[in-house]
């Protein structure tokens, strides 16, 4: 890959020019940033940089800039110093030849498989601007929605973390106190005491919180690696989308992010069969992977897609409502305005749907926290009760 950088000159670099008079490539340069690219392989970038980079890519690319002008034009004013080195090492590998498509897989924690595969598709069709138009309304949409998430848990992050700074301060400070007024007089503690007092002395042992904080690391470890085996993968990805409630919501954001996908590639002239692997690509779900996979592999063997997909074995996945809707989209060769609308309509679902889980995961985390703040404070105030007795005697 160096070796076809290399061949290239960095934007704004001159060379010496040879004895005949012609520009050199400047081998330096284009070393110089691929090494500086390199180190940012694996890393994430804002959501917002990645936006605003496609969003200056559409319409660079809509004013008649040529593609790799505008890559340097774009990686020269980016703030990020990472993403500055990654755009500027794109534009390299597509003047080395290199598709745009491949030069983005270089970077797979930057740019998804669906980035990726909506752009590849927009190489074959000759209609990047529209893509990536459409990818830049994808990716706000993406990003809108994780806000909102975090935006409804914010507040039940503060009350876990006011929970732990109350039963810390109960534990290690005040009961303490209590402990040693009733050692000094011989006195028992109550039972629900007594537990709490040896649940702060496993906190406060140093050396089995190392054992138990070591094991659950590795018990951490080992299960990140478990999720991402077949059988894991298998095993969460059917748990997320049964669990009541919460698997709406991951139901709802998968088909609004297929939908969308595939009217965005149908209306821009790609292949069904193509959008479906895209599909199958970027759902993020193993269910519905292999839902996508039975339903090319129908398609492959003549069925219309809404036929394909109703007699998947995981066609419960997708509602009945939306399977008569794709098919009256095909008799009428709409299929792509009928995806569009089903995204559109499924989109306002899923903001439901998120609303839905924020109203049950308040409640139910203001509920626990407080049955354990208040076993803790009862846990407490039980010597207080009886703490004059102890005292008299």
């Amino acid at each position: 890959m160096l070796t076809a950088e290399m061949r290239q000159t960095a934007p704004g670099a001159t060379a010496p020019p040879d004895p005949t008079g012609e520009q050199k490539p400047d081998l330096a340069g284009a070393l110089r940033r691929a090494q500086d690219a390199r180190p940012f392989q694996k890393v994430r970038v804002r959501s917002a940089d990645l936006i605003l980079f496609t969003t200056q890519l559409a319409v660079m690319l809509d004013s008649g800039v040529i593609l790799s002008d505008a890559l340097d034009a774009i990686g020269e004013q980016a703030g990020d110093p990472r993403f500055k080195a990654m755009i500027l090492d794109v534009s390299e590998r597509v003047k080395s030849g290199e598709t745009f498509s491949k030069a983005l897989a270089a970077y797979p924690n930057t740019f998804n498989r669906m980035f990726i595969s909506m752009v590849k598709a927009s190489e074959a069709s000759g209609k990047m601007v529209e893509m990536l138009s459409v990818l830049t309304g994808y990716l706000t949409f993406e990003a809108d929605t994780r806000k909102r998430v975090l935006g409804a848990l914010t507040y039940p992050l503060i009350m876990v973390l006011m929970a732990i700074a109350a039963t810390g301060t109960l534990m290690f400070f005040v009961l303490p106190r209590f402990m040693r007024i009733y050692e000094t007089r011989g006195a028992a503690l109550p039972r629900l005491t007594q537990v709490l007092v040896h649940f702060s002395r496993v906190l406060g042992n140093a050396e089995l919180m190392a054992v138990l904080i070591t094991s659950a690391i590795l018990l951490g470890v080992g299960l990140h690696f478990w999720s991402h085996t077949t059988a894991g993968r298998r095993i969460l990805d059917g748990l997320k989308i049964r669990i009541p409630v919460i698997g709406t919501m991951f139901v709802d954001m998968v088909v609004t992010r297929s939908m969308r996908i595939m009217a965005t590639m149908v209306n821009t002239g790609v292949r069904l069969l193509d959008a479906i692997h895209v599909i199958q690509g970027c759902v993020d779900n193993h269910e519905f992977e292999q839902l996508w996979a039975e339903v090319d592999d129908k398609i492959q063997d003549g069925y219309q897609l809404s036929e394909a997909i109703l007699v998947s074995e995981r066609s419960k996945l997708i509602s009945p409502s939306i399977i008569q809707m794709l098919r009256a989209g095909e008799k009428a060769g709409q299929l792509g305005t009928v995806c569009d609308k089903v995204s559109i309509f499924y989109e306002k679902k899923l903001a439901a749907s998120i609303q839905n889980v924020m109203t049950v995961i308040e409640p139910l985390m203001i509920t626990i926290l407080g049955v354990v703040i208040g076993t803790i404070a009862i846990a407490l105030l039980l010597p207080v009760f009886r703490v004059s007795s102890v005292i008299a005697h």
